[in-house]
């Protein structure tokens, strides 16, 4: 599922974000109203920063609260146009939100890390994945981003310092930073417009913490 939030620029990559554990804390029973939608510290002023970049910024997001019952997808559309709100009040932008809503054991391919709503982004947003960048928390981000060639940024909240145990010497490329506030800088510091594709990114087979 899509929600276009508002128009994004023309430009050749784009900035990923996952939600729960990067923008807003996690919960063990699952964020299903807008009354547990907790703001990440940092992250409104993230999304600022990442906003003068003039690059899209999605954000795709695992719901599986939705196929388990516990929520609806109006009550994600509820949650996601506040956030929407917030940010805009902020300074900032979100230019598309992708939502699967399904259970891990019905299969379906847009579920992370399955790569479909990554690449109908791409589709709908003339975005070169390439060029782009992705901020998680969980594994299966870093598994979409590396599958698909990203800047994979892995930020220790939510269940980011599990995760970077978990991925200690695995030889993947990845940069393991404190927040997205902190993702943000460093994006914003090295970003090139005249770079071509892969410039920027951390050498494969390190690992990279700040």
């Amino acid at each position: 599922m899509r929600e276009r939030t508002q128009g994004g620029s023309d430009v050749s990559g784009g900035i990923f974000l996952d939600r729960d554990g990067v923008l807003c804390e996690n919960r063990a029973d699952y964020v299903k109203t807008w009354s547990e939608f907790k703001w990440i510290p940092g992250a409104l002023d993230a999304l600022r920063m990442l906003a003068e970049l003039e690059l899209p910024i999605i954000m795709v997001t695992n719901q599986s609260a939705v196929n388990r019952g516990l929520t609806t997808l109006e009550d994600v559309r509820d949650i996601h146009a506040r956030m929407a709100a917030d940010v805009r009040q902020a300074g900032g932008r979100v230019d598309a939100i992708y939502v699967c809503p399904h259970r891990p054991d019905e299969g379906c391919g847009c579920r992370k890390p399955g790569v479909l709503l990554f690449q109908t982004a791409a589709q709908d947003l003339a975005v070169a994945l390439e060029r782009s960048y992705l901020i998680g928390d969980n594994l299966t981000d870093l598994e979409v981003g590396w599958a698909l060639g990203l800047q994979v940024i892995l930020v220790r909240t939510g269940l980011g310092t599990g995760t970077a145990d978990r991925i200690r010497g695995d030889g993947r490329q990845v940069l393991v930073l404190p927040d997205v506030a902190d993702a943000a800088r460093w994006i914003s510091a090295h970003r090139r417009p005249d770079l071509a594709a892969g410039t920027m990114r951390a050498r494969p087979g390190r690992t990279v913490r700040v």
